[in-house]
């Protein structure tokens, strides 16, 4: 799942190419990819993209006098920058492809979505903040006004394990299941840890090693083209996705704890003091 360090890359890429230039075709390939109906997705069309913002995983593009076009990649998505676009009208029910923008100059971009579970969203609205997922959002962690007394305060009575916490996009906005792992891997911090009971120098490093995963995620991505992000946060990441391989911090081997629909990995000794986690799904396998 693409998440704040690759959207915000996206954002800016998207700046780049998109800021100044007329959509003169929005053509929705997959109907489902929709979630609004008013405006219509052609409100967007004839219309000049005058900025592209991004507010947690969600990308928003702004239009001279018009609607918003608003898109969250959810799990299996992709952007795909083209040109020029490929010709003729792509048909519906063929392959991954779910909309595709084009611009007056013959360029555009595709949204994609692979696998059978499409949750990937477009909405078409005045204001961002009509978004439901949107209206919801959490502070922004790369924000200027996001200091170590604000995440004291947002994890203050929260009962829930850190992992979680992390991910929950009310809390914070735009980390997952990926950079949460990293985030927690350099607070040297158990993902099963209580976010309410985190001392004030465990708080401190978690809001160091937040800030400082996410800027340096940013800063790698920064400058790409959108087809290379995904190559590019796979091989920033030191634990999440690399079960089995030596920490690159201690050398011990990296665990796993699989759930029903996700997993989380972690170094033993970097996090939990050498104890393997529970891990109640392989548990049952074993039996």
């Amino acid at each position: 799942m693409p998440e704040l360090p690759e959207v915000e890359a996206l954002k800016d890429f998207l700046t780049e190419h998109l800021t100044g230039h007329e959509i003169v075709r929005a053509l929705p390939v997959a109907i489902s990819v929709l979630k609004t109906y008013d405006p219509p997705l052609t409100a967007v069309e004839g219309r000049e993209v005058t900025a592209v913002r991004r507010y947690g995983k969600f990308l928003a593009l702004a239009t001279d006098g018009g609607p918003h076009l608003v898109t969250h990649l959810a799990r299996a998505g992709w952007l795909h920058w083209k040109d020029p676009l490929p010709s003729g009208v792509p048909r519906p029910g063929k392959g991954p492809l779910a909309l595709r923008v084009a611009l007056e100059t013959g360029a555009g971009f595709d949204l994609t979505e692979a696998g059978t579970q499409k949750r990937l969203a477009v909405y078409v609205v005045g204001d961002p903040a009509e978004v439901p997922g949107i209206a919801r959002l959490g502070p922004d962690p790369l924000a200027d006004d996001f200091d170590e007394a604000r995440l004291a305060e947002l994890l203050s009575g929260e009962r829930r394990r850190i992992k979680g916490a992390l991910r929950d996009q009310s809390m914070i906005a735009g980390v997952g299941n990926a950079y949460s792992d990293e985030i927690l891997h350099a607070a040297r911090m158990s993902p099963f840890k209580l976010a309410s009971s985190l001392t004030p120098e465990e708080t401190a490093r978690l809001y160091e090693a937040l800030r400082t995963t996410l800027t340096d995620a940013v800063e790698r991505s920064r400058g790409l083209a959108a087809g290379r992000l995904k190559a590019e946060k796979k091989t920033g990441l030191r634990v999440h996705g690399r079960t089995g391989e030596p920490c690159p911090v201690c050398g011990d081997t990296i665990r796993e704890v699989s759930f029903s629909d996700s997993s989380l990995q972690y170094c033993p000794t970097c996090q939990t003091g050498g104890k393997p986690l529970a891990d109640r799904r392989l548990s049952r396998l074993l039996k």
